[in-house]
């Protein structure tokens, strides 16, 4: 009963994949798989093949299945059959129990190619969505600097001290520097001689006795008295 099961569904499966299919025994052959991913830019779809082998009492127990990618395939953004090989068999073992006692090749099939698919799109969307974040982010932050500081009682006052300190600061410093200034160019007062004093250089004659007694006659007088 399981052998003449094995050979009808292996006819069908070869009107359906009549270019995909290869056999390699009577009970073991290869379908190539081409993936159809939405909106996808690579060049060349991404394929992968998958190897059935059936047990003696298939469909009652499950074939023996193997996943691998396509010879030569070109590497694909979003979806690496030998990476990803295990996870896509896993996630087809349900399918498989479903369906035992009946040929269950072509659901496999095709449950294994839409959860390639999908599996590939979920990685584009989330690669999509981080770039859209991460553009966001990159916009928020260039957008601060043409943000100021939100005002309020807080943030006035704060200003305000700060202003008020710079303005006590620049009069101190303006004032420091006005006095430095004053004492540069502050003149020195006239010196002052006693009496005897200018008599002993010379600066009055004999008939200006009566200054000796004077001590606070200033040097530029003199001069003009004796002028």
């Amino acid at each position: 009963m399981g052998r003449e099961e094995q050979i009808e569904e292996r006819e069908v499966l070869d009107s359906i994949f009549p270019d995909e299919i290869q056999d390699i025994s009577d009970t073991e052959y290869r379908i190539s798989i081409t993936l159809d991913i939405p909106d996808d830019d690579a060049e060349e779809a991404p394929s992968m093949v998958l190897t059935v082998r059936y047990p003696e009492d298939y469909p009652d127990k499950p074939p023996s299945l193997e996943l691998a990618p396509a010879p030569n395939a070109p590497p694909h953004q979003y979806i690496n059959i030998a990476e990803d090989r295990f996870q896509l068999l896993e996630g087809i073992q349900e399918t498989i129990e479903e369906n035992l006692g009946m040929a269950m090749i072509f659901t496999v099939v095709s449950t294994l190619k839409d959860a390639a698919e999908q599996l590939a799109v979920e990685r584009r969307d989330a690669a999509i969505k981080a770039q859209e974040e991460a553009a966001l982010a990159a916009e928020r932050e260039e957008n601060k600097k043409f943000q100021g500081t939100p005002v309020n009682r807080e943030t006035f006052l704060k200003w305000r001290d700060s202003f008020l300190q710079e303005q006590e600061d620049q009069r101190i410093k303006e004032e420091e520097e006005k006095a430095a200034e004053m004492k540069k160019a502050r003149i020195k007062e006239p010196v002052k001689l006693t009496g005897k004093q200018l008599w002993e250089r010379g600066l009055v004659g004999k008939g200006d006795e009566d200054l000796e007694g004077d001590d606070d006659v200033p040097v530029e007088e003199v001069q003009k008295l004796t002028v």
